[in-house]
Protein backbone atom coordinates (compact mmCIF):
# COMPACT_ATOMS: atom_id res chain seq x y z
CA UNK A 1 0.00 0.00 0.00
CA UNK A 2 1.26 3.39 -1.20
CA UNK A 3 2.55 5.44 1.60
CA UNK A 4 0.44 8.76 2.36
CA UNK A 5 2.84 11.81 2.09
CA UNK A 6 3.21 14.81 4.73
CA UNK A 7 2.64 18.23 4.19
CA UNK A 8 6.06 18.43 4.32
CA UNK A 9 6.41 16.74 1.43
CA UNK A 10 5.92 19.89 -0.86
CA UNK A 11 9.16 21.00 -1.40
CA UNK A 12 12.16 19.04 -2.61
CA UNK A 13 15.99 19.61 -1.54
CA UNK A 14 18.43 17.88 -3.21
CA UNK A 15 21.90 17.69 -4.88
CA UNK A 16 23.46 19.13 -1.50
CA UNK A 17 27.14 20.20 -2.21
CA UNK A 18 29.59 20.02 -0.83
CA UNK A 19 28.77 15.92 -0.06
CA UNK A 20 31.62 13.19 0.14
CA UNK A 21 29.79 9.84 -0.74
CA UNK A 22 26.09 10.91 0.21
CA UNK A 23 27.13 12.35 3.00
CA UNK A 24 29.03 8.81 4.25
CA UNK A 25 32.19 11.08 5.06
CA UNK A 26 32.63 14.42 6.62
CA UNK A 27 33.59 17.38 5.19
CA UNK A 28 36.83 19.24 6.64
CA UNK A 29 37.43 22.83 7.87
CA UNK A 30 39.98 24.87 10.02
CA UNK A 31 38.15 27.56 12.44
CA UNK A 32 37.03 30.73 11.09
CA UNK A 33 36.76 28.86 7.87
CA UNK A 34 33.02 29.56 5.70
CA UNK A 35 31.33 27.12 5.07
CA UNK A 36 29.57 27.41 1.54
CA UNK A 37 26.37 25.06 1.34
CA UNK A 38 24.51 24.74 -2.20
CA UNK A 39 21.56 22.85 -2.67
CA UNK A 40 18.84 22.27 -5.53
CA UNK A 41 15.49 23.97 -3.86
CA UNK A 42 11.67 23.84 -5.25
CA UNK A 43 8.16 23.10 -4.73
CA UNK A 44 5.00 22.10 -7.21
CA UNK A 45 2.71 25.13 -7.74
CA UNK A 46 3.33 28.61 -7.44
CA UNK A 47 4.19 29.63 -3.64
CA UNK A 48 6.80 31.68 -2.33
CA UNK A 49 9.41 29.80 -0.30
CA UNK A 50 12.70 30.48 1.98
CA UNK A 51 15.38 28.51 2.87
CA UNK A 52 18.30 28.59 5.81
CA UNK A 53 20.99 26.55 6.97
CA UNK A 54 20.64 25.23 10.80
CA UNK A 55 23.99 24.53 12.38
CA UNK A 56 25.67 23.93 15.06
CA UNK A 57 28.68 22.98 17.45
CA UNK A 58 28.50 19.63 19.08
CA UNK A 59 30.82 19.49 22.27
CA UNK A 60 32.79 16.35 22.75
CA UNK A 61 31.63 14.47 25.12
CA UNK A 62 33.21 14.00 28.46
CA UNK A 63 34.63 10.59 29.15
CA UNK A 64 32.46 7.73 30.72
CA UNK A 65 32.25 8.12 34.78
CA UNK A 66 32.26 4.64 36.60
CA UNK A 67 28.69 4.64 37.63
CA UNK A 68 25.29 5.73 34.92
CA UNK A 69 24.48 8.95 37.35
CA UNK A 70 27.55 10.38 36.62
CA UNK A 71 28.05 9.41 33.45
CA UNK A 72 24.69 10.80 32.54
CA UNK A 73 25.89 14.29 33.96
CA UNK A 74 28.82 14.21 31.87
CA UNK A 75 27.19 14.21 28.65
CA UNK A 76 27.00 18.33 27.27
CA UNK A 77 24.21 20.13 27.44
CA UNK A 78 21.97 20.22 24.29
CA UNK A 79 23.53 23.18 21.92
CA UNK A 80 20.38 25.83 20.32
CA UNK A 81 20.79 25.95 15.94
CA UNK A 82 22.08 28.93 14.63
CA UNK A 83 20.51 29.99 11.36
CA UNK A 84 22.30 31.00 8.18
CA UNK A 85 20.05 32.47 5.33
CA UNK A 86 20.14 31.30 2.21
CA UNK A 87 19.46 32.66 -1.62
CA UNK A 88 18.16 31.89 -4.93
CA UNK A 89 21.06 31.24 -7.38
CA UNK A 90 19.26 30.40 -10.18
CA UNK A 91 17.85 27.46 -11.79
CA UNK A 92 16.75 26.09 -8.53
CA UNK A 93 19.84 26.46 -7.06
CA UNK A 94 20.10 27.90 -3.35
CA UNK A 95 23.39 28.57 -1.55
CA UNK A 96 23.99 30.00 1.92
CA UNK A 97 27.35 30.23 4.27
CA UNK A 98 28.21 30.41 7.86
CA UNK A 99 30.92 30.56 9.58
CA UNK A 100 33.50 27.53 12.00
CA UNK A 101 35.14 29.26 14.98
CA UNK A 102 35.64 26.24 17.23
CA UNK A 103 37.40 22.54 16.46
CA UNK A 104 35.81 19.83 16.53
CA UNK A 105 32.50 18.84 15.29
CA UNK A 106 29.40 20.22 13.62
CA UNK A 107 26.31 19.30 12.52
CA UNK A 108 24.38 21.15 9.79
CA UNK A 109 20.96 20.77 7.67
CA UNK A 110 18.91 22.46 5.38
CA UNK A 111 15.58 23.87 6.37
CA UNK A 112 12.83 25.07 3.79
CA UNK A 113 9.42 26.36 3.64
CA UNK A 114 6.83 27.96 2.25
CA UNK A 115 6.15 31.67 3.13
CA UNK A 116 2.23 32.10 3.14
CA UNK A 117 0.03 30.18 4.10
CA UNK A 118 3.06 27.95 6.33
CA UNK A 119 3.62 24.97 6.30
CA UNK A 120 5.70 22.56 8.56
CA UNK A 121 9.05 23.14 6.89
CA UNK A 122 11.10 20.27 4.79
CA UNK A 123 14.45 19.37 6.65
CA UNK A 124 17.33 17.66 4.70
CA UNK A 125 19.38 15.11 6.71
CA UNK A 126 21.57 16.07 9.48
CA UNK A 127 24.96 16.15 8.06
CA UNK A 128 28.41 16.83 10.40
CA UNK A 129 31.75 18.25 9.35
CA UNK A 130 34.92 18.29 10.86
CA UNK A 131 36.86 21.21 12.15
CA UNK A 132 40.54 20.75 12.55
CA UNK A 133 43.54 23.16 14.36
CA UNK A 134 44.85 25.64 11.50
CA UNK A 135 47.86 23.57 11.58
CA UNK A 136 46.25 20.84 9.94
CA UNK A 137 46.04 22.73 6.75
CA UNK A 138 48.99 25.03 6.97
CA UNK A 139 52.39 24.05 8.07
CA UNK A 140 56.16 24.10 7.59
CA UNK A 141 57.39 20.84 9.45
CA UNK A 142 61.74 19.49 9.06
CA UNK A 143 61.78 16.34 9.49
CA UNK A 144 64.22 15.30 11.91
CA UNK A 145 66.26 11.64 12.76
CA UNK A 146 67.47 12.51 16.14
CA UNK A 147 70.12 9.83 16.23
CA UNK A 148 71.75 11.75 13.71
CA UNK A 149 72.23 15.42 15.24
CA UNK A 150 75.25 14.69 17.06
CA UNK A 151 79.54 15.05 16.02
CA UNK A 152 80.39 11.29 16.55
CA UNK A 153 79.83 9.08 13.42
CA UNK A 154 80.36 6.21 16.06
CA UNK A 155 77.26 6.83 18.19
CA UNK A 156 74.17 7.74 18.52
CA UNK A 157 73.14 11.58 19.35
CA UNK A 158 71.19 12.13 22.62
CA UNK A 159 67.98 14.72 23.40
CA UNK A 160 69.93 16.87 24.38
CA UNK A 161 72.40 17.10 21.39
CA UNK A 162 68.56 17.39 19.38
CA UNK A 163 67.52 20.34 22.26
CA UNK A 164 71.13 22.21 20.38
CA UNK A 165 69.22 22.05 16.92
CA UNK A 166 66.32 23.85 17.67
CA UNK A 167 67.40 27.42 17.15
CA UNK A 168 68.85 26.42 13.96
CA UNK A 169 65.48 24.61 13.17
CA UNK A 170 63.48 27.93 14.60
CA UNK A 171 65.99 30.32 12.55
CA UNK A 172 65.02 28.70 8.99
CA UNK A 173 61.50 29.17 9.48
CA UNK A 174 60.21 25.64 10.37
CA UNK A 175 57.56 25.91 12.86
CA UNK A 176 56.82 21.53 13.52
CA UNK A 177 59.91 19.21 14.21
CA UNK A 178 59.07 16.05 12.97
CA UNK A 179 60.42 13.37 14.42
CA UNK A 180 60.90 9.39 13.11
CA UNK A 181 60.41 6.66 15.63
CA UNK A 182 61.99 7.21 18.98
CA UNK A 183 61.60 4.15 20.58
CA UNK A 184 64.03 0.95 21.32
CA UNK A 185 64.97 -0.52 18.23
CA UNK A 186 64.80 -4.56 17.88
CA UNK A 187 67.99 -6.39 17.96
CA UNK A 188 66.90 -9.79 16.39
CA UNK A 189 67.46 -9.52 12.60
CA UNK A 190 68.59 -6.03 12.81
CA UNK A 191 69.58 -4.03 9.72
CA UNK A 192 72.95 -2.66 9.00
CA UNK A 193 74.44 0.28 6.58
CA UNK A 194 72.49 0.59 3.21
CA UNK A 195 69.97 -1.51 4.26
CA UNK A 196 72.37 -4.75 4.70
CA UNK A 197 70.29 -7.81 5.92
CA UNK A 198 72.38 -8.28 9.72
CA UNK A 199 73.76 -5.11 11.48
CA UNK A 200 77.38 -4.96 11.89
CA UNK A 201 78.36 -7.14 15.43
CA UNK A 202 81.14 -7.21 17.95
CA UNK A 203 82.99 -10.34 18.99
CA UNK A 204 80.70 -10.51 21.53
CA UNK A 205 77.45 -10.22 19.27
CA UNK A 206 76.39 -6.71 20.41
CA UNK A 207 75.52 -4.75 17.75
CA UNK A 208 77.87 -1.49 16.38
CA UNK A 209 74.75 -0.41 13.90
CA UNK A 210 71.41 1.33 15.46
CA UNK A 211 69.05 -0.49 13.10
CA UNK A 212 65.66 0.83 11.57
CA UNK A 213 63.54 2.90 14.24
CA UNK A 214 60.82 1.26 12.47
CA UNK A 215 61.47 -2.09 13.70
CA UNK A 216 60.25 -0.69 17.24
CA UNK A 217 61.05 -2.56 20.59
CA UNK A 218 63.61 -4.71 22.77
CA UNK A 219 64.33 -4.87 26.27
CA UNK A 220 64.24 -1.47 27.30
CA UNK A 221 60.41 -1.30 26.06
CA UNK A 222 58.19 -0.78 23.10
CA UNK A 223 56.08 2.44 22.17
CA UNK A 224 55.88 3.73 25.11
CA UNK A 225 59.53 4.31 25.69
CA UNK A 226 62.13 6.23 23.81
CA UNK A 227 65.58 4.55 23.02
CA UNK A 228 67.91 4.54 25.67
CA UNK A 229 70.76 5.65 23.00
CA UNK A 230 68.67 9.25 23.22
CA UNK A 231 68.09 9.59 26.78
CA UNK A 232 65.45 8.85 29.12
CA UNK A 233 62.03 10.13 29.22
CA UNK A 234 62.73 12.64 31.25
CA UNK A 235 65.15 14.03 28.69
CA UNK A 236 62.43 13.82 26.13
CA UNK A 237 60.06 15.61 28.04
CA UNK A 238 63.08 18.24 28.43
CA UNK A 239 63.63 18.77 24.41
CA UNK A 240 59.45 18.92 23.92
CA UNK A 241 59.20 21.78 26.53
CA UNK A 242 62.27 23.25 24.81
CA UNK A 243 60.69 22.83 21.61
CA UNK A 244 57.46 24.37 22.66
CA UNK A 245 59.04 27.63 24.40
CA UNK A 246 60.78 28.15 20.79
CA UNK A 247 57.72 27.86 18.85
CA UNK A 248 57.72 24.67 17.11
CA UNK A 249 54.93 21.93 17.17
CA UNK A 250 55.93 18.39 17.64
CA UNK A 251 54.79 15.70 15.18
CA UNK A 252 55.71 11.50 16.30
CA UNK A 253 56.03 9.33 13.36
CA UNK A 254 53.81 6.33 14.92
CA UNK A 255 55.17 2.94 13.54
CA UNK A 256 52.40 0.22 14.37
CA UNK A 257 55.04 -2.37 13.44
CA UNK A 258 57.13 -4.51 16.23
CA UNK A 259 60.09 -6.33 16.32
CA UNK A 260 60.60 -9.66 17.71
CA UNK A 261 62.24 -8.52 20.47
CA UNK A 262 59.15 -5.88 21.73
CA UNK A 263 57.18 -7.06 24.51
CA UNK A 264 54.04 -7.31 23.16
CA UNK A 265 55.25 -10.58 21.35
CA UNK A 266 55.47 -12.49 24.72
CA UNK A 267 52.60 -10.31 26.17
CA UNK A 268 49.91 -10.82 23.52
CA UNK A 269 51.29 -13.00 20.78
CA UNK A 270 47.52 -13.65 19.53
CA UNK A 271 47.89 -10.00 17.90
CA UNK A 272 49.83 -10.73 15.38
CA UNK A 273 49.76 -13.04 12.07
CA UNK A 274 50.94 -16.72 12.52
CA UNK A 275 52.55 -19.08 10.22
CA UNK A 276 50.94 -22.61 9.54
CA UNK A 277 54.20 -23.54 12.09
CA UNK A 278 52.66 -20.86 14.36
CA UNK A 279 55.40 -18.66 14.27
CA UNK A 280 54.83 -14.98 13.96
CA UNK A 281 54.44 -13.81 9.84
CA UNK A 282 57.10 -11.16 9.30
CA UNK A 283 55.94 -8.22 7.60
CA UNK A 284 55.19 -7.35 3.88
CA UNK A 285 54.79 -4.14 2.19
CA UNK A 286 54.82 -6.09 -1.43
CA UNK A 287 57.05 -5.73 -3.15
CA UNK A 288 59.04 -4.94 0.07
CA UNK A 289 59.51 -7.30 2.63
CA UNK A 290 60.62 -6.71 6.06
CA UNK A 291 62.92 -9.35 8.25
CA UNK A 292 62.96 -7.20 11.29
CA UNK A 293 59.32 -6.79 11.79
CA UNK A 294 55.76 -8.08 12.85
CA UNK A 295 52.52 -6.56 11.87
CA UNK A 296 49.64 -6.40 13.38
CA UNK A 297 46.55 -8.64 12.97
CA UNK A 298 43.65 -5.96 13.41
CA UNK A 299 40.87 -8.77 13.23
CA UNK A 300 42.72 -11.21 15.81
CA UNK A 301 40.08 -12.73 18.18
CA UNK A 302 41.39 -9.63 20.40
CA UNK A 303 41.28 -7.17 18.49
CA UNK A 304 39.27 -4.57 20.36
CA UNK A 305 42.08 -4.99 23.47
CA UNK A 306 44.64 -4.40 20.25
CA UNK A 307 43.14 -1.34 18.95
CA UNK A 308 42.63 0.18 22.45
CA UNK A 309 46.17 -0.20 23.15
CA UNK A 310 46.75 1.78 19.71
CA UNK A 311 44.70 4.70 20.73
CA UNK A 312 46.45 4.85 24.08
CA UNK A 313 49.66 4.98 22.93
CA UNK A 314 48.32 8.19 20.95
CA UNK A 315 47.76 9.14 23.84
CA UNK A 316 50.32 8.69 26.33
CA UNK A 317 52.35 10.60 23.59
CA UNK A 318 49.92 13.61 23.33
CA UNK A 319 50.30 13.75 26.58
CA UNK A 320 54.28 14.21 26.33
CA UNK A 321 53.48 17.53 24.23
CA UNK A 322 52.88 15.79 20.93
CA UNK A 323 50.36 17.29 18.49
CA UNK A 324 50.99 15.65 15.29
CA UNK A 325 51.01 11.80 14.28
CA UNK A 326 52.76 10.68 11.41
CA UNK A 327 51.24 7.58 10.66
CA UNK A 328 53.63 5.06 8.66
CA UNK A 329 52.25 2.79 5.75
CA UNK A 330 48.05 3.36 7.06
CA UNK A 331 47.11 1.89 3.57
CA UNK A 332 48.53 -1.67 5.30
CA UNK A 333 45.82 -1.27 8.20
CA UNK A 334 41.95 -1.85 7.69
CA UNK A 335 39.62 0.80 7.26
CA UNK A 336 37.52 0.89 9.69
CA UNK A 337 40.33 0.77 12.35
CA UNK A 338 41.21 4.63 10.96
CA UNK A 339 37.64 5.50 11.06
CA UNK A 340 37.15 4.60 14.68
CA UNK A 341 40.56 5.04 16.02
CA UNK A 342 40.51 8.83 14.36
CA UNK A 343 37.18 9.29 15.64
CA UNK A 344 37.53 8.34 18.94
CA UNK A 345 40.58 10.13 19.45
CA UNK A 346 39.34 13.52 18.09
CA UNK A 347 36.29 13.29 20.40
CA UNK A 348 38.88 13.30 23.41
CA UNK A 349 41.65 15.31 21.31
CA UNK A 350 40.37 17.47 18.86
CA UNK A 351 43.46 19.41 18.94
CA UNK A 352 45.16 16.31 17.74
CA UNK A 353 45.98 16.04 13.96
CA UNK A 354 47.08 12.93 11.55
CA UNK A 355 48.97 12.42 9.09
CA UNK A 356 48.78 9.34 6.26
CA UNK A 357 52.00 8.38 4.97
CA UNK A 358 50.37 6.63 2.10
CA UNK A 359 52.66 6.30 -1.00
CA UNK A 360 50.12 4.07 -2.96
CA UNK A 361 47.46 4.11 -5.20
CA UNK A 362 45.42 7.10 -6.15
CA UNK A 363 42.34 6.03 -4.29
CA UNK A 364 43.69 4.42 -1.63
CA UNK A 365 45.09 7.77 -0.74
CA UNK A 366 41.96 9.54 -1.25
CA UNK A 367 40.00 6.53 0.95
CA UNK A 368 42.17 7.30 3.79
CA UNK A 369 41.70 10.93 3.88
CA UNK A 370 37.70 10.60 4.12
CA UNK A 371 38.26 8.07 6.98
CA UNK A 372 39.59 10.69 9.00
CA UNK A 373 43.40 11.69 8.34
CA UNK A 374 43.80 15.55 8.49
CA UNK A 375 46.38 15.00 5.45
CA UNK A 376 48.02 13.15 3.88
CA UNK A 377 51.59 12.52 1.78
CA UNK A 378 50.92 13.03 -1.85
CA UNK A 379 52.81 12.50 -5.32
CA UNK A 380 54.69 15.38 -5.70
CA UNK A 381 58.41 14.46 -4.88
CA UNK A 382 57.67 12.13 -8.90
CA UNK A 383 55.66 14.99 -10.50
CA UNK A 384 58.74 17.00 -12.20
CA UNK A 385 56.98 18.31 -15.69
CA UNK A 386 54.93 21.50 -16.07
CA UNK A 387 51.73 19.60 -17.40
CA UNK A 388 52.05 17.17 -14.42
CA UNK A 389 51.79 19.66 -11.63
CA UNK A 390 49.20 21.35 -13.40
CA UNK A 391 46.85 18.49 -13.81
CA UNK A 392 47.68 16.81 -10.21
CA UNK A 393 47.33 20.40 -7.90
CA UNK A 394 44.13 21.15 -9.82
CA UNK A 395 43.03 17.73 -8.68
CA UNK A 396 44.05 17.81 -5.39
CA UNK A 397 42.92 22.05 -4.73
CA UNK A 398 39.79 22.13 -7.19
CA UNK A 399 38.04 19.00 -7.28
CA UNK A 400 35.79 17.64 -4.32
CA UNK A 401 39.01 16.24 -3.08
CA UNK A 402 39.79 19.54 -1.57
CA UNK A 403 36.80 18.80 0.58
CA UNK A 404 38.65 16.24 2.87
CA UNK A 405 41.89 16.05 1.92
CA UNK A 406 45.24 18.03 2.71
CA UNK A 407 48.17 17.10 0.70
CA UNK A 408 51.64 17.89 2.33
CA UNK A 409 54.59 18.46 -0.15
CA UNK A 410 58.09 17.26 0.98
CA UNK A 411 60.79 16.87 -1.63
CA UNK A 412 62.45 13.96 -0.54
CA UNK A 413 62.27 11.76 2.23
CA UNK A 414 64.15 8.88 4.09
CA UNK A 415 62.86 6.43 1.74
CA UNK A 416 62.52 9.00 -1.17
CA UNK A 417 65.62 10.61 -3.78
CA UNK A 418 64.40 11.27 -6.36
CA UNK A 419 66.50 10.44 -9.69
CA UNK A 420 66.07 14.35 -10.69
CA UNK A 421 68.26 15.21 -7.98
CA UNK A 422 70.97 13.06 -8.17
CA UNK A 423 74.45 14.43 -8.53
CA UNK A 424 72.77 17.95 -8.87
CA UNK A 425 73.89 21.00 -7.02
CA UNK A 426 71.88 23.83 -5.53
CA UNK A 427 69.51 24.60 -8.44
CA UNK A 428 68.21 21.73 -8.18
CA UNK A 429 67.43 21.50 -4.48
CA UNK A 430 66.56 25.37 -4.89
CA UNK A 431 63.50 24.39 -7.49
CA UNK A 432 61.78 21.61 -5.20
CA UNK A 433 61.66 23.54 -2.49
CA UNK A 434 60.40 26.70 -4.30
CA UNK A 435 57.80 24.50 -5.50
CA UNK A 436 56.99 22.88 -2.76
CA UNK A 437 56.74 25.61 -0.34
CA UNK A 438 54.56 27.95 -2.69
CA UNK A 439 52.32 25.14 -4.17
CA UNK A 440 50.80 23.82 -1.29
CA UNK A 441 50.24 25.58 2.70
CA UNK A 442 51.65 21.95 4.17
CA UNK A 443 55.33 21.40 3.37
CA UNK A 444 57.90 19.63 4.49
CA UNK A 445 61.86 19.26 4.63
CA UNK A 446 64.24 16.04 5.19
CA UNK A 447 67.21 16.77 7.22
CA UNK A 448 70.06 16.94 5.00
CA UNK A 449 68.04 18.21 2.28
CA UNK A 450 69.47 22.33 2.70
CA UNK A 451 72.58 20.59 2.74
CA UNK A 452 72.18 19.46 -0.73
CA UNK A 453 73.19 15.80 -0.15
CA UNK A 454 72.95 13.93 -3.40
CA UNK A 455 74.48 11.03 -3.29
CA UNK A 456 71.77 8.31 -4.70
CA UNK A 457 72.14 4.35 -3.67
CA UNK A 458 72.55 2.23 -6.33
CA UNK A 459 69.86 -0.07 -5.10
CA UNK A 460 66.89 2.06 -4.08
CA UNK A 461 65.19 5.27 -4.76
CA UNK A 462 67.08 7.03 -1.48
CA UNK A 463 70.56 8.52 0.20
CA UNK A 464 73.41 6.34 0.07
CA UNK A 465 74.34 5.69 3.38
CA UNK A 466 71.20 6.50 5.11
CA UNK A 467 70.99 7.05 7.97
CA UNK A 468 67.80 5.10 8.31
CA UNK A 469 70.24 2.11 9.41
CA UNK A 470 73.33 3.94 10.60
CA UNK A 471 75.09 6.28 12.44
CA UNK A 472 75.53 9.80 10.41
CA UNK A 473 76.49 13.03 11.43
CA UNK A 474 75.58 16.28 9.17
CA UNK A 475 78.00 19.12 8.27
CA UNK A 476 74.97 21.97 9.41
CA UNK A 477 77.45 24.59 9.46
CA UNK A 478 78.91 23.47 5.39
CA UNK A 479 77.44 24.91 2.43
CA UNK A 480 74.05 24.95 1.53
CA UNK A 481 70.77 26.25 0.75
CA UNK A 482 69.79 27.80 4.02
CA UNK A 483 69.29 31.24 3.42
CA UNK A 484 67.33 30.41 0.45
CA UNK A 485 64.57 27.94 2.78
CA UNK A 486 64.88 30.68 5.18
CA UNK A 487 63.47 33.43 2.42
CA UNK A 488 60.94 30.96 1.20
CA UNK A 489 59.88 29.83 4.80
CA UNK A 490 59.51 33.55 5.92
CA UNK A 491 57.39 34.09 3.05
CA UNK A 492 55.07 31.34 4.15
CA UNK A 493 54.63 33.09 7.65
CA UNK A 494 54.13 36.41 6.56
CA UNK A 495 51.35 36.26 4.06
CA UNK A 496 48.31 34.55 4.30
CA UNK A 497 47.62 33.72 0.81
CA UNK A 498 50.33 30.87 1.42
CA UNK A 499 48.67 29.90 4.39
CA UNK A 500 45.90 28.54 2.29
CA UNK A 501 45.24 25.22 0.58
CA UNK A 502 42.81 25.36 -2.47
CA UNK A 503 43.31 29.18 -3.65
CA UNK A 504 45.77 27.73 -6.15
CA UNK A 505 45.03 29.35 -9.92
CA UNK A 506 47.08 28.85 -12.78
CA UNK A 507 47.86 31.42 -15.67
CA UNK A 508 49.22 30.37 -19.11
CA UNK A 509 52.58 31.05 -20.62
CA UNK A 510 53.15 29.07 -23.79
CA UNK A 511 56.85 28.16 -22.43
CA UNK A 512 56.35 24.80 -20.91
CA UNK A 513 59.52 25.23 -18.94
CA UNK A 514 57.65 28.10 -16.77
CA UNK A 515 55.51 27.48 -14.99
CA UNK A 516 53.04 30.44 -13.89
CA UNK A 517 50.64 30.37 -11.09
CA UNK A 518 48.76 32.99 -8.09
CA UNK A 519 47.70 32.43 -4.91
CA UNK A 520 44.64 34.72 -3.15
CA UNK A 521 43.74 35.91 0.10
CA UNK A 522 42.07 39.25 0.38
CA UNK A 523 44.14 41.31 -0.74
CA UNK A 524 47.22 39.32 0.05
CA UNK A 525 48.07 39.07 -3.71
CA UNK A 526 51.01 36.38 -4.33
CA UNK A 527 52.34 35.57 -8.00
CA UNK A 528 54.77 32.84 -8.75
CA UNK A 529 56.52 31.87 -12.15
CA UNK A 530 59.16 28.80 -11.68
CA UNK A 531 61.83 28.02 -14.06
CA UNK A 532 60.88 24.22 -14.51
CA UNK A 533 64.60 23.77 -16.28
CA UNK A 534 66.94 23.08 -13.31
CA UNK A 535 69.80 23.76 -15.79
CA UNK A 536 69.47 26.45 -17.64
CA UNK A 537 67.61 30.11 -18.38
CA UNK A 538 64.36 30.12 -19.89
CA UNK A 539 62.19 32.67 -21.16
CA UNK A 540 58.85 33.72 -22.24
CA UNK A 541 55.50 36.26 -21.87
CA UNK A 542 53.10 35.08 -19.02
CA UNK A 543 49.17 35.55 -19.93
CA UNK A 544 47.85 35.98 -16.72
CA UNK A 545 44.31 35.78 -15.79
CA UNK A 546 43.60 39.41 -14.15
CA UNK A 547 40.01 38.51 -12.48
CA UNK A 548 41.47 36.17 -10.27
CA UNK A 549 44.53 38.73 -9.47
CA UNK A 550 41.73 41.07 -8.60
CA UNK A 551 42.64 43.39 -11.52
CA UNK A 552 41.43 45.00 -14.31
CA UNK A 553 42.92 43.95 -18.12
CA UNK A 554 44.78 47.04 -18.54
CA UNK A 555 45.71 47.39 -14.80
CA UNK A 556 49.47 48.59 -13.74
CA UNK A 557 50.51 46.42 -10.75
CA UNK A 558 53.76 46.37 -8.79
CA UNK A 559 55.67 43.52 -8.35
CA UNK A 560 58.15 42.80 -5.21
CA UNK A 561 60.24 39.68 -5.78
CA UNK A 562 60.77 38.17 -1.96
CA UNK A 563 63.72 35.51 -3.01
CA UNK A 564 65.79 38.33 -4.69
CA UNK A 565 64.59 41.25 -3.83
CA UNK A 566 64.00 42.67 -6.94
CA UNK A 567 60.95 44.97 -8.03
CA UNK A 568 58.99 45.27 -11.21
CA UNK A 569 56.01 46.92 -12.66
CA UNK A 570 53.84 45.50 -15.68
CA UNK A 571 50.90 46.71 -16.80
CA UNK A 572 48.27 44.31 -18.23
CA UNK A 573 48.14 40.28 -18.85
CA UNK A 574 51.05 40.07 -20.90
CA UNK A 575 54.57 40.52 -19.40
CA UNK A 576 57.89 39.16 -20.51
CA UNK A 577 60.20 36.84 -17.80
CA UNK A 578 63.09 35.64 -18.04
CA UNK A 579 64.54 32.99 -15.25
CA UNK A 580 68.04 32.45 -14.53
CA UNK A 581 68.51 29.08 -12.42
CA UNK A 582 71.89 29.98 -11.41
CA UNK A 583 70.19 33.38 -9.64
CA UNK A 584 67.16 32.12 -8.52
CA UNK A 585 64.81 29.43 -9.25
CA UNK A 586 61.66 31.32 -9.57
CA UNK A 587 59.67 34.62 -8.45
CA UNK A 588 58.16 34.95 -5.78
CA UNK A 589 56.42 38.07 -6.09
CA UNK A 590 54.05 40.11 -3.67
CA UNK A 591 51.48 41.84 -6.61
CA UNK A 592 50.18 45.20 -5.46
CA UNK A 593 47.82 47.43 -7.67
CA UNK A 594 49.03 51.01 -8.30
Amino acid sequence: MAIIPTLKDNLVIENIRPNIEGGRFMIKREPGDTVTVQADIFRHSHEKYDAAIFFRHVPAEAPAKKTAKTAKAAKPAAVKWEQAPMHFVDNDLWEGSFTVNNIGYYEYKICAWTKEPKDVPTESPVMKLRVDPTYARTGTWYEMWPKSQGTDPTKSATWKDCEKQLDYIADLGFDTVYLVPIHPIGVTNRKGANNALHAKTDKKGKPLEPGCPYAVGNKFGGHYATDPELGSMKDFEHFAKAARAKGLRLALDIALNCSPDHPYVKEHPEWFYHEPDGSIKFAENPPKKYEDIYPFDYYNKNYKELWQEIENIILFWADKGVEIFRIDNPHTKPFPFWEWLIADVKEKRPELVFLAEAFTRPKMMHRLAKAGFDMSYTYFAWRSAKWEFEQYLKELTQSDAKEYMRGIFFPTTPDIFPKYLAYKGANAFKQRYFLAGTLSSLTGMYNGYELCENIPSPIKEELQDSEKYQYKVHNWAGPGIQDFVRRVNTARLEHPALQEYDNLDFHYCANDQLMVYSKRTGDDVLLFVCNMDMDNAQEGMVELDMAKLGLDNDSFFFLKDLITDESFVWRGNKNFVRLDPSKAPGHLLVLKKI
